[in-house]
């Protein structure tokens, strides 16, 4: 894959992803901005592999989640501080910041599984093939995540 054409499938993608990390991230938008970062990084160093067997889009978001994952492990083993996570980024308008905090605050109740799921089904419209092959499961599991999550959200979303 040609340098410019790696760069024109990610401005197609830059924007979902980052929604995508974000959900994942509970909106902290910094934390997110790093993770699509090291991604783009590993997807170009990676992209000589990209044999074209899946959309592109699932192999780069595959990356992403495995971005996360990883930094998920780090932040365990550092112990990071919940109020490093929930911090309100400062280059964002009060309102903006705090618009879906009920639903991050769910989402960073629900296990990585099943918050992932989610975030690519509601956030990204990705199909249950697509999430499949994001998360590296079974298609059934990919449903059940979701159920299992939608159930958890309701429970933790005041209506």
């Amino acid at each position: 894959m040609t340098r410019e054409r790696f760069i024109d499938l990610v401005r197609v993608e830059q924007e979902p992803l980052r929604r995508f990390l974000l959900a994942l991230c509970n909106g902290d938008a910094a934390l997110a901005d790093d993770i699509a970062q090291d991604a783009l990084v590993r997807a170009y160093v990676a992209s000589g592999s990209f044999l074209g067997l899946s959309k592109f889009s699932t192999w780069l978001f595959r990356i992403a989640y495995n971005c996360y994952i990883d930094h998920h492990r780090k932040a365990r083993l550092d112990e990071v501080p919940v109020e490093a996570v929930l911090a309100v980024p400062a280059d964002e308008s009060t309102d903006a910041a705090f618009r879906y905090q009920q639903l991050y605050q769910a989402l960073e109740r629900l296990p990585g599984k099943e918050k992932a799921a989610i975030a690519l089904f509601y956030f990204e419209d990705r199909s249950i093939k697509e999430i499949a092959s994001i998360l590296d499961m079974p298609q059934g599991t990919v449903k059940y995540h979701l159920s299992l999550g939608r159930t958890h959200l309701k429970q933790y979303i005041r209506l």
